[in-house]
């Protein structure tokens, strides 16, 4: 009975410390504006994370712009979903595929530059609450896009709008101007099992 009471009375002066903290940062953010995120990294579900913002800024009724880069061969599960349950969202599709797919360096430029000039006009509406540049930091890293047009284009956007970057690479200048960054490390992944891509999951 002493030993639980010992317990319980750790853990509430922990739980109190832990509050207290929290309290003090939520006292210190008094900043009113867009937050641009980076998700990046070797592992899975980048992309999964920001649709799952997607999903919550519909829950307020915000409204969203999705652009992807690289994507779109085949139609994915978040277009299927989108396309049937969310028809408000304006969701574009750079439609090459992947870069090893297509092998066509000037191809594949032609196709970036048309997707940015979609995610230009996303940027500086600032009717959009969350928009999501999927995909965007391969076009960087493989210079399909001019790196200093793409982060001042990122910094200029309207105040109210929050903003998704995921991929992997595309050098320090876009965790240089973004407010939160996540990496998502691979452990272990199925593919590498020689177990297939499976619908709902990985597309």
């Amino acid at each position: 009975m002493t030993e639980n009471k010992d317990k319980n009375t750790r853990h509430k002066a922990a739980m109190e410390k832990q509050k207290q903290r929290v309290d003090e940062n939520i006292a210190r953010a008094e900043q009113e504006r867009g937050v641009a995120v980076l998700l990046t990294g070797d592992g899975k579900g980048k992309s999964s994370s920001a649709f799952g913002m997607v999903m919550r800024a519909l829950g307020y009724e915000q409204k969203v712009a999705v652009v992807q880069f690289i994507k779109g061969v085949q139609l994915s599960g978040e277009e299927l979903y989108i396309q049937k349950c969310c028809p408000q969202v304006d969701f574009y599709q750079m439609g090459t595929g992947f870069t090893w797919d297509t092998q066509d360096r000037e191809s594949d430029i032609k196709a970036a530059e048309k997707t940015w000039e979609i995610a230009q006009k996303h940027l500086s509406n600032p009717e959009i609450d969350l928009l999501v540049l999927d995909e965007i930091t391969y076009m960087l890293a493989y210079k399909y896009l001019n790196e200093e047009m793409v982060i001042q284009a990122l910094k200029e956007r309207p105040q109210g709008q929050s903003l998704v970057v995921t991929g992997r690479g595309g050098g320090s200048a876009i965790r240089a101007v973004v407010d939160t960054v996540s990496e998502v490390k691979n452990i272990k992944h199925a593919f590498e099992s020689g177990i297939k891509a499976r619908k709902g999951v990985d597309f």
